[in-house]
Order: C-alpha cells, then sequence, then structure tokens
C-alpha cells in the first residue's frame, strides 16, 4: 500500500469541494489509524527528535597523536553526552548477546556492535550508527598555512589495518 503524505490528502480534498467538516474528520481519521500503525510515519505538528554526530575513533594503542585512525559515525541525541557512548554501545551489545540471535553469535568487540547488532536494539540506547563500516578517521591542526598547497599531496606512509 502506498504511503501519502496527510497534507497531500488535505490539498486534494480541498481541491475537490469537499465540506471543510468531512475533510476535518477524514484528516482525523487518518492521523488516528497512521498512529496505531506505528509505522514511523510521525502525526502533523509533532518535530523529530534532534541527534548530533559523533565519530568514534578506534585508537586501541594510544598512538592518536602519530598515526590514521578508523572509526565509526554515530548519531546520539543532543541531549545525550557524547562521552556516555561507550556505556550505550555496551547496554546494546549486552541487549543482543542475551537475544536468540546473540546467544548463538555473541559480538565481542566495538566493531562487531557497529556492524552487527540491529538497528532497533540500538536505537532502544538513542544510538544510530550511520557507518557499519570503519571510516578513516584523519587529524588536522586546524590551521591554514599561509603558502600555496603543493601540486600533489604527498603519499601516505602507510594505511592502519581496519580492527577486525
Amino acid at each position: 500500500m502506498a504511503k501519502v503524505e496527510i497534507d497531500l490528502v488535505r490539498k486534494v480534498l480541498q481541491r475537490n469541494d469537499v465540506e471543510l467538516e468531512i475533510i476535518t474528520q477524514i484528516l482525523d481519521d487518518l492521523e488516528i489509524e497512521v498512529s496505531k500503525d506505528g509505522d514511523g510515519v510521525e502525526p502533523a505538528g509533532l518535530s523529530p527528535e534532534k541527534k548530533q554526530f559523533v565519530i568514534l575513533v578506534s585508537d586501541p594503542e594510544g598512538k592518536l597523536k602519530e598515526d590514521l585512525f578508523v572509526g565509526w559515525v554515530l548519531q546520539i541525541s543532543e541531549s545525550q553526552s557524547p562521552m556516555e557512548i561507550g556505556t550505550h554501545l555496551f547496554r546494546a551489545a549486552y541487549e543482543f548477546n542475551h537475544s536468540k540471535k546473540g546467544a548463538r553469535d555473541p559480538v565481542k568487540t566495538v566493531t562487531d556492535v557497529c556492524e552487527i547488532v540491529p538497528a532497533k536494539t540500538l536505537r532502544a540506547q538513542s544510538i544510530w550508527v550511520k557507518t557499519k563500516e570503519p571510516v578513516l578517521v584523519v587529524r588536522t591542526d586546524n590551521r591554514i598555512p599561509l603558502t600555496p598547497p603543493p601540486e600533489e599531496p604527498p603519499a601516505p606512509e602507510k594505511l592502519p589495518n581496519f580492527p577486525s
């Protein structure tokens, strides 16, 4: 069944000269049905929760100043502290490992949590994983030099190994 915005239904009804009382009744019924289904469509007037992006960096050896790193792009609630991400990921891993699927193949690393744990379990902890695969994180000193850049960028010395 096709999903249609309630505003679009309102416009079509008004265009076809339907009485205002009938339009209001139909739209109210539609909003009640949408809220009963719980299919992720939000009733008009409710704004989605504000979120912020966070990059969780994998730095197991503590070399943040020296090398390239890998990490995951996560999104959390705006009111949530980024320092609590680890705790929320651990809770999601715990919940997954105590599920039927997790009992067969439990997650043991943060990489496993980001790649394997279902979005529904992570969402219950207010975490949305935007990149299942780790991405490269490059460090910068946040300054622009006054000299022109070289013609070609220097080749990287080495690329990090993705954690497994």
